[in-house]
């Protein structure tokens, strides 16, 4: 039995260690901040597998390295001693008439128990958090979610459940289909969650004795009882074997993924320009998707952790939460639905919208020229092909130089007829900028620090679109049934393009890039993520043993060009506003 602990200190009342009884009787480990006193606040809650108690500094140093010297005002207000990875910072939300609950998930800090990464298990366990966290002597029975990424993730998913007490949710920067959005990229394997759990999990497994000391408590992050490595393994989900055993969207998948329509609570979902492959999707499927009338979407740049703790994003968390935690009349209810951050490049530019995607988008075709590789709004004039081998750079197809300023923001579809040399392939499409020169525009995006404006994939065998789920802008593939290729035949794609923001200067042109391998941008000198280097996609590679190392995904892919079938990719080009 874990030991609780209550001290003052900084003029907050902390409780360590504090447990949260779930559905099973397995005690939830959670450390709980709030105003020294004998008032009932509304709480912000999380829960995540990062150890509750492991300091941002000491955990994740290279981004708080970054954070503190490129946003400065993100440390306003707080010494940063409480300071974790992804969560809100008591010392920058207590005194604002807050408490806030940071709550370890099963098998993870200092709770016990199997590590199953978004199960029902581990939505139980936030409904029960959530329930508890409102009936507590000091709360005001209002109960809102707020948290990065994981802590983003499992919001949609408990939200869908309806705690009574849960009262608003500010999702930032999280996905919420584990098959689309976390596991297969169109169908391919992502090799991110595989290589992130033993990096950013597997250390703070409970139990590991080798794991670091709250520096404030004297405590071990993991708990006080030691657990053997081997048991430890044993405790935690084998993604890496889970993704290969299910390669279509099943209950598997299912059961972690949240049932949006059912989503009826305020909410704020604050999406990234640079989040494609996991932080981005998610927040606007969530947003339009959502049953609730009270919703908000904003969107922004830069890495996925920093707009969440900078000056900007932290006030307007706070207007969200005291309007509907605290029920304040200050204004909210007027802010249009839609805040985007209108990528320049080299700046953001704040503008409200009233619709995603915005009403007066012009849905403008370009074309993929098969003849001389070029992109433009004219179809051919007579039938063509081009061909690239799948593990290569692909054809880059170029627009002319743009003559006039240009906005392109929204979802893209790339409607791509092929024939493939094997009974599959795989395609990897990016969108590039390139400035006058020819060099490409790369931007720091959620986590990848040289990255294009925005990517998509699709296994072919798996083209199949549900279309009662489409839109003309995104189709929605249903995943649940594998079509193979006939070698040289003809079949028709259409590939999902996770959506973007520029405004593209006059000289400047676009690309789109088509291939069967991931992205890279061919620099010197990358960094690493995970032990790879980043070469513009991220931590999010492609190639997953088991997955693609088959001859099916290294044959040559033809794109296929006709009159009146011609490939194409739509791109929401964004008019000025007419003034009002």
């Amino acid at each position: 039995m874990r030991e609780m602990k209550s001290e003052a200190r900084d003029g907050i009342r902390i409780d360590w260690d504090v447990s949260i009884p779930s559905y099973d009787g397995t005690l939830l480990a959670a450390d709980v901040f709030r105003p020294d006193d004998d008032g009932q606040y509304p709480v912000l809650l999380a829960a995540g597998p990062y150890a509750k108690g492991l300091p941002f500094q000491q955990g994740y140093l290279n981004q708080w390295e970054n954070l503190i010297t490129n946003h400065a005002d993100g440390m306003t207000g707080s010494s940063n001693k409480y300071q974790v990875w992804e969560f809100a910072d008591p010392e920058q939300w207590v005194p604002h008439g807050y408490v806030l609950v940071r709550v370890d998930t099963r098998g993870t800090g200092n709770t016990p128990g199997n590590v199953s990464f978004y199960d029902h298990g581990e939505t139980k366990d936030l409904y029960a958090a959530v329930e508890w966290a409102g009936t507590q002597p000091w709360s005001s029975g209002k109960v809102g979610l707020s948290g990065i990424s994981y802590m983003a993730t499992n919001q949609w998913q408990v939200a869908a459940m309806a705690p009574p007490h849960l009262a608003a949710i500010c999702p930032w920067e999280g996905a919420n289909d584990y098959y689309r959005e976390y596991a297969r990229s169109g169908g391919i394997v992502s090799e991110f969650l595989p290589t992130w759990m033993p990096v950013q999990v597997a250390p703070y497994q409970f139990g590991n004795p080798d794991a670091t000391v709250n520096p404030i408590t004297g405590r071990r992050v993991t708990g006080d009882e030691d657990v053997p490595e081997d048991v430890r393994k044993s405790r935690v989900i084998g993604l890496a074997n889970k993704f290969n055993e299910h390669p279509l969207d099943d209950e598997f998948y299912r059961e972690r993924s949240a049932e949006l329509e059912k989503v009826n609570v305020p909410l704020l979902s604050s999406g990234n320009w640079g989040g494609v492959a996991l932080h981005l999707r998610g927040n606007i499927e969530g947003f339009t998707r959502a049953a609730t009338e009270n919703k908000w979407l904003e969107i922004h740049g830069l890495e996925h952790w920093t707009e969440y703790y900078v000056a900007e994003g932290r006030e307007l968390q706070k207007r969200f939460f005291d309007h509907f935690l605290k029920g304040e009349d200050n204004g909210w209810d007027q802010v249009p639905p839609i805040q985007l951050k209108v990528r320049h490049v080299d700046d953001f530019v704040v503008r409200h919208e009233y619709e995603w995607p915005i009403a007066r988008t012009q849905w403008t075709d370009y074309y993929l020229n098969t003849e001389d590789i070029s992109l433009s709004t004219e179809p051919a004039v007579s039938s063509g092909s081009a061909t690239f081998e799948a593990r290569s750079k692909g054809l880059s197809f170029r627009t002319a130089p743009f003559e006039e300023e240009t906005e392109i923001t929204g979802p893209l579809v790339l409607k791509l007829p092929i024939s493939s040399s094997t009974e599959d392939a795989d395609i990897f499409a990016t969108l590039s900028l390139y400035d006058p020169e020819g060099n490409e525009v790369l931007y720091t995006s959620a986590m990848e620090p040289k990255a294009p404006l925005t990517q998509g994939w699709l296994r072919a065998s798996q083209r199949k679109t549900d279309p009662e789920r489409s839109l003309p802008w995104r189709p929605w593939h249903s995943h649940d049934t594998v079509e193979k290729l006939m070698p040289g035949e003809v079949f028709d794609l259409d590939v999902e393009i996770w959506p973007t923001s520029i405004v593209i200067p006059p000289g400047y042109t676009l690309g789109l890039t088509v291939q069967g391998q991931d992205y890279d941008h061919g620099l010197p000198n990358p960094k690493k993520h995970y032990g790879r280097p980043q070469t513009g996609s991220g931590p999010y590679w492609h190639e997953h043993p088991g997955d693609r190392d088959k001859p099916e995904f290294s044959g040559h892919t033809t794109i296929v060009s006709k009159p009146g079938h011609e490939p194409r990719i739509t791109l929401p080009i964004i008019p000025k506003r007419e003034p009002e």
